[in-house]
């Protein structure tokens, strides 16, 4: 079975079709803890990680930003103190598309390189 993560992103344009529920129903379970929501009226997949520093959650910034610039979809970044917001949708159709559930999963890849762990792992020094 081939994984999103192994995948790559194709090029878009405006008429590109959005995802559809079943198709999102099934990408899904390739990426259990990213949320689906809705901002803007625009259909996206958001996941927060958790570091245990400033200087950890930039290095994850950057590695996000370069797997962006390599697969020439971009996602929207927030970085703070311990904590990366990492939010895809794509712009030109304005809702979710196959590269973003891609993405998400590529960015979990980066997460898991990273020894990337949860909140709670990370308060009890229980990450990896």
């Amino acid at each position: 079975m081939r994984t999103l993560s192994a995948e790559r992103c194709v090029a878009c344009r405006r008429d590109s079709p959005r995802v559809t529920a079943t198709e999102i129903a099934d990408l899904k379970h390739e990426i259990p803890d990213w949320h689906l929501l809705d901002r803007d009226g625009i259909a996206r997949l958001e996941r927060v990680f958790n570091f245990p520093s400033f200087a950890d959650a930039l290095a994850f910034t950057n590695r996000v930003g370069a797997l962006a610039e390599e697969e020439g979809h971009h996602p929207a970044l927030l970085t703070e103190w311990g904590r990366v917001t990492v939010t895809w949708w794509t712009h030109k159709i304005r809702g979710l598309h196959r590269n973003d559930f891609i993405m998400a999963a590529k960015t979990d890849a980066l997460a898991a390189e990273s020894g990337h762990g949860t909140r709670a792992e990370i308060w009890e020094g229980r990450a990896p």
